[in-house]
């Protein structure tokens, strides 16, 4: 039996986007944090942190190690993360909690380090936010959800453009949908729209 494509009800009879599953951290996810609005340099950066972690793994292992994640990098204060020598670098190597990734932990530095050049700017947030297209996406199924888009594809030159690594397109549309500025909840989920942003 092959999985379902489209906007399920769930054991509360509450239509979902599949992957949201059965009870659980993708449910709550789902239903509570993906498509809202995210606010704040951190609070962006972190999801670009996570998005970037998160390349080659299943979301489920990222949500699992948030916690862990947000303590081994101060709570994603980007000052703090741009100021990691070589030796805290090599501490969060042998942190089990996190994903012990040496490219995406240097990345994490790196990225923080253009974060803050990029404030001379008007910050990461206003550049990610600068990306929002005229249209949002409305699959009726998943097959219908795109993986990039020209927008993804422009703020991921734009990022590394400004020094930031790990931020491909496919991985900046990941991070767009989860702040709200695409909605690709399927047309049938009952978070369709919840973001506030589109009509």
């Amino acid at each position: 039996m092959s999985e379902p494509t489209s906007a399920v009800p769930g054991d509360d009879g509450v239509p979902r986007c599949p992957w949201a599953g059965p009870p659980g951290l993708m449910r709550d996810y789902h239903d509570t944090e993906w498509g809202m609005p995210v606010r704040g340099e951190s609070a962006v950066f972190e999801r670009l942190t996570l998005e970037a972690f998160q390349s080659g793994l299943s979301w489920l292992i990222i949500l699992r190690k948030r916690p862990a994640f947000r303590a081994a990098f101060d709570g994603f204060d980007v000052d703090a993360i741009a100021a990691y020598d070589d030796r805290r670098v090599a501490d969060l190597l042998t942190d089990a909690g996190i994903v012990r990734n040496r490219l995406k932990v240097e990345a994490t530095r790196t990225n923080a380090r253009a974060a803050v050049a990029l404030r001379e700017d008007g910050g990461l947030e206003a550049l990610v936010e600068s990306f929002r297209p005229e249209r949002t996406p409305e699959p009726a199924d998943l097959t219908q959800a795109p993986t990039t888009s020209p927008e993804s594809v422009a703020l991921s030159k734009a990022l590394k453009e400004r020094g930031f690594t790990f931020v491909g397109p496919t991985t900046m549309h990941a991070l767009m949908e989860a702040i709200g500025i695409v909605d690709t909840h399927l047309v049938g989920c009952h978070r369709r729209g919840a973001s506030g942003l589109w009509g």
